[in-house]
């Protein structure tokens, strides 16, 4: 279901132009993988990452895109008359199929409205933290009979600290558990404030090896593994997400060195071990990205317990998959 449809209710509230806003391209209701209990996953658009594996490329530009999904267009080719931009042209291969040219499209959203189908998307919308709470609490009485809340993920959703940060206040505010999924690349003195309006924080630790970190994601992992000693250092309850990439990171080496530094953590409740899937590659076709990413293949069962095995016999607990 697009984005569009799934967060029709939007449109039902105020939406005030002097309002902090956040820009926020999905959400979940009644996750159960996301920080305890049945909770509302809010994904916040941007990254400062660009991982080779990512699942959720639609997450990473900080601005609103155009995708097109293939499979739900019907052929009307209602969207090329009401493009006042005239961005939207026949493709070559399939003359009924459209193609968006994403210079001239300004994202004015009139092809949505013809586009019965849900073909075209935009990806992406501004809301404020009053719209976005209004949400949330639609489902208060699930997290307090699960122990559940809200979690903000991306994306990186310390990528919007400011609306993050107002948004965290709001749901302290409202008694509501908060959680965070992070990959934990930002200034400490950026994200302890925000850290402090938080009751769980799910933290990745893609690769040990600062140059192979930078070569996976285009970023190297220090300021990542340094925040993770200082969120141990205040008591931040802290469940780590590890990517299980082929290929990539997923060597004896790396596991045991990810494995040691996660027993030096006194604030780690959990390991969850995410094998990589293919989801993610539909997105990347969607969004026509000419990103050059290599072919990677998902590890097999035997293979991912074997590496969960080394985090166990530290004594440390395993979840995998979620």
């Amino acid at each position: 279901m697009s984005w569009r449809r799934k967060l029709l209710d939007f449109d039902t509230l105020s939406n005030s132009g002097s309002e902090l806003k956040g820009l926020v391209f999905d959400l979940q209701k009644f996750a159960i993988h996301d920080g305890g209990g049945i909770r509302t996953v809010v994904f916040l658009k941007g990254c400062p990452l660009s991982c080779a594996w990512c699942a959720n490329p639609e997450s990473i530009k900080s601005t609103q895109e155009m995708n097109f999904i293939p499979n739900n267009c019907i052929g009307c080719e209602k969207c090329f008359a009401v493009c006042p931009q005239q961005a939207i042209s026949q493709s070559s291969d399939r003359p009924v199929m459209p193609v968006v040219d994403k210079e001239r499209c300004t994202l004015c959203g009139k092809c949505l409205k013809s586009c019965y189908a849900g073909a075209l998307n935009i990806i992406g919308r501004h809301v404020s933290v009053a719209e976005l709470m209004t949400m949330v609490e639609r489902d208060r009485k699930f997290y307090d009979q699960s122990g559940g809340g809200v979690t903000f993920s991306g994306g990186e959703p310390l990528a919007q600290a400011g609306f993050l940060l107002a948004a965290l206040q709001e749901a302290r505010l409202r008694g509501i558990h908060t959680a965070i999924e992070t990959n934990g690349f930002l200034q400490w003195e950026k994200l302890e404030p925000v850290l402090q309006y938080v009751d769980l924080a799910l933290v990745d630790i893609k690769h040990m090896d600062t140059e192979q970190h930078a070569v996976l994601t285009g970023m190297p992992n220090g300021l990542i593994l340094d925040n993770l000693q200082r969120m141990a250092a205040i008591g931040l309850p802290v469940r780590i997400r590890l990517p299980l990439i082929p290929g990539c990171n997923d060597s004896l080496e790396n596991m045991q060195a990810t494995a040691k530094f996660v027993k030096g953590l006194s604030n780690v409740q959990a390991v969850d071990i995410l094998p990589y899937h293919r989801l993610g590659e539909m997105k990347w076709a969607q969004l026509d990205s000419a990103c050059e990413r290599p072919a990677l293949l998902p590890p097999e069962e035997g293979h991912v317990q074997q590496r969960a095995e080394i985090f166990r016999t530290l004594g440390l607990k395993v979840s995998v998959g979620g």
